[in-house]
């Protein structure tokens, strides 16, 4: 009789944890935040991954889903920190959103500013979001950080960015002479996407590091 009850009792456990996990990522979708809260506090873990292999964090940052974002950052027990299978963190995806205030909170929550490969700095290059990445930098974001293939926010910037992305890196002392492993300069970058904007920023900058006669 005891084992008929303990097998009745892991049935229904495992119905209601499959219709939690159901819930969670479609409060996600819906930005329901209200029943992500009561998920939380009945018990429902907030790093749990999605079939794809995607925590709910990540999730709120990329659908968006704000209200979600908010409260799963203020769960203690979620982690901050899980990464993709491609190494993106919730900083990353924050930062390309151009999610100022969202960074803040993640780097409270102590994200790290500065993982190895692609980083925040990157990606908030990429999307030319001068406050974050003047938030990033002042919280000791590398900014000459390579990515796998040696790309830098600077060669990002310059590609995809902003001029003005472009120019706060170079004050900030970006190296503008760094090249990928593709042999590529950030005036490479930016002549490949018609940036003639920034390539003469850059170039510019160059010229003021170089001694005279040699340019």
């Amino acid at each position: 009789m005891k084992k008929i009850l303990y097998l009745v009792a892991a049935i229904a456990c495992s119905v209601a944890t499959a219709g939690s996990y159901e819930d969670f990522f479609s409060a996600i979708k819906q930005d329901d935040a209200g029943t992500v809260q009561s998920l939380l506090q009945r018990g429902f873990d907030p790093n749990t991954l999605d079939p794809r292999g995607l925590n709910g964090l990540y999730l709120a940052l990329r659908e968006p889903a704000p209200k979600v974002v908010q409260t799963l950052i203020a769960w203690p027990k979620t982690n901050v920190e899980i990464r993709t299978a491609q190494d993106e963190s919730p900083l990353m995806m924050a930062s390309l959103k151009g999610q100022t205030d969202v960074v803040q909170k993640l780097i409270d929550r102590g994200a790290d500013v500065n993982k190895t490969g692609w980083t925040a700095l990157h990606y908030a290059a990429t999307g030319g979001h001068l406050a974050i990445m003047a938030l990033l930098l002042e919280h000791h974001a590398y900014i000459d950080a390579e990515s796998p293939n040696g790309t830098t926010p600077l060669m990002m910037a310059a590609h995809y960015g902003s001029t003005e992305a472009v120019k706060l890196l170079l004050n900030e002392g970006a190296d503008a002479t760094l090249k990928n492993q593709q042999g590529l300069t950030a005036i490479d970058f930016a002549h490949r996407a018609n940036r003639g904007d920034a390539a003469d920023l850059i170039a510019q900058a160059i010229r003021q590091k170089q001694p005279k006669g040699k340019w």
